[in-house]
């Protein structure tokens, strides 16, 4: 069984979305000789323990805006082809080529973003999904020591419906109100679970003005099928969370159960660092695999890009 860590403070963003999914660190202890090979790792960046988060512009930059239906974006997994991606929406492969004239059918990066246009004339009959609306519930963003900032955004799904392929435009706006740099931020773990929250996270790289307030607008979700067996059913046994004393790190651990009788190709773990305000202040993703039937222990090191940490939220998915 793989495990491998990937701390947020060390995961930097490529093409659009830099770190997808954050956080290169070494392996947790229980790693096994199967390293993860699907992250990217990113430059490590030491948190500054006196960073606070920049406050949001103003009031009416907190709240997104809804979804457009059509076009609308879709963030590249892994093992996704532009032909599948062009059946799954029921388009056609050249409507959605030609929509991405700047992404190779051939080498799709893992996070890309890609238009869906509507096909009005598809041959399968199948509408193009609208988006639905999620809640953004709060934006940080944190000052690095290289000079560049990690921003968070809190998504929060409301409905009795899992959510995948969420993510949001986060801009970074200068004191004279013009946008200085501006970039896709998506969530550690491809599904939102009903009535649970994940930071979409984005990092810019220096330099970036040190009084500059985040904006972010939603840019896609749509609702999960009960039944889509591109995910297993998974939860978290005996989690247990450890903080230090200066309150910057929290040790997490706790085992992964899966359903018996389906073995799980990737097990992702995701950590949510809270301060005592309710911010996100970091988080980090473990990976490994599973048998069937099987409880996977994980551990991991979360740190805080801010002030202290007082609570980790974990969340669990697993793929065949």
């Amino acid at each position: 069984m793989a495990a491998c860590g990937y701390n947020l403070l060390m995961f930097r963003k490529v093409p659009i979305l830099a770190a997808l999914l954050l956080l290169a660190a070494s392996c947790a202890p229980a790693a096994s000789t199967n390293p993860t090979s699907a992250l990217t790792p990113y430059l490590t960046l030491t948190p500054s323990a006196t960073a606070a988060p920049l406050p949001l512009e103003d009031e009416q930059d907190s709240q997104p805006a809804l979804p457009t239906p059509t076009p609308f974006t879709y963030i590249v997994q892994a093992g996704d082809t532009m032909g599948a991606i062009a059946q799954k929406f029921g388009v056609s492969l050249d409507a959605l080529i030609a929509a991405n004239p700047t992404v190779s059918p051939n080498a799709m990066p893992i996070g890309a973003a890609l238009r869906i246009p509507t096909d009005q004339n598809n041959p399968t009959g199948e509408s193009t999904p609208t988006p639905v609306p999620f809640a953004i519930s709060q934006v940080d963003c944190y000052p690095t020591l290289d000079g560049g900032m990690w921003c968070f955004a809190l998504a929060r799904n409301d409905s009795d419906a899992a959510l995948e392929n969420l993510s949001a435009r986060i801009s970074l706006l200068a004191a004279d109100g013009e946008a200085v740099a501006a970039q896709d931020a998506i969530p550690p773990l491809n599904v939102l679970p009903p009535r649970a929250s994940l930071p979409l996270t984005t990092f810019f790289a220096s330099p970036v003005p040190a009084d500059a307030r985040p904006r972010v607008r939603i840019l896609s979700s749509m609702i999960l099928p009960a039944d889509d067996a591109r995910y297993l059913p998974v939860s978290i046994l005996d989690p247990a969370t450890e903080i230090a004393p200066n309150g910057l790190t929290a040790r997490v651990s706790g085992q992964v159960s899966l359903t018996a009788g389906a073995a799980a190709g990737t097990v992702w773990v995701a950590a949510v660092a809270y301060d005592d305000a309710g911010r996100v202040v970091g988080f980090r993703r473990w990976e490994g695999t599973g048998a069937a039937g099987a409880s996977i222990p994980f551990e991991m090191t979360v740190s805080s890009l801010g002030s202290r940490v007082t609570r980790v939220e974990l969340l669990a998915e697993a793929r065949p």
